[in-house]
């Protein structure tokens, strides 16, 4: 999973899954891109600290918005969609997408959150720090607690209860381990 100047977007894609995330850039580059290949809705709603920008390669889908003046904007394969900052977005694929994120490597907190599939209200939500935990074990960790918690899923408006969450398509922990490995192998490069 070493990561070069130079990727073969298709070959890194066909081990890719659904909301990997996985930056394919060096951290020494100012922009980072995330690639994912995704075959069903994202299972939240993410939220950037700063504005990221998706390219759709192959695929296309719908990106659903809260709290912005737009709801909802289609992709097609070519299509970049800009997200700002702290809006709150989901991808909801109609056929197997594969997708860049660029985000600023600035970047220091990073939130997932849900809501009310009757009335719209927001259900949960949690925000991390990127520096104490990689994006791919917060997904994990939040996702499960929140699946598992039938008053986190319980909007307290309307009453209805989300579904919990099928986590099986999602590789985020074998991502995060990962990335941890390909970074202490880094580390002690540039310590040799």
């Amino acid at each position: 999973m070493a990561r070069n100047l130079m990727v073969f977007t298709f070959a890194e894609a066909a081990k890719a899954g659904p909301y990997d995330e996985r930056p394919m850039l060096p951290d020494s580059l100012d922009l980072q891109i995330h690639l994912s290949k995704n075959a069903v809705p994202q299972p939240f709603h993410l939220i950037c600290q700063h504005d990221t920008v998706l390219f759709a390669l192959s695929g296309s889908g719908q990106v659903e918005y809260k709290d912005a003046s737009v709801r909802r904007h289609s992709y097609t394969v070519g299509d970049h969609l800009y997200v700002p900052a702290g809006v709150p977005h989901r991808i909801v694929p109609t056929s197997e997408t594969i997708q860049y994120r660029y985000k600023l490597p600035e970047s220091e907190l990073e939130a997932v959150a849900w809501y009310c599939e009757s009335c719209g209200h927001e259900l949960y939500r949690e925000v991390w720090e990127l520096k104490q935990e990689l994006a791919q074990e917060a997904y994990s960790r939040i996702a499960r607690a929140f699946s598992a918690d039938p008053q986190r899923r319980t909007c307290v408006r309307c009453g209805s209860v989300h579904a919990e969450i099928d986590l099986g398509p999602f590789r985020w922990e074998d991502v995060a381990r990962l990335l941890k490995e390909e970074n202490t192998r880094e580390r002690a490069k540039a310590s040799a």
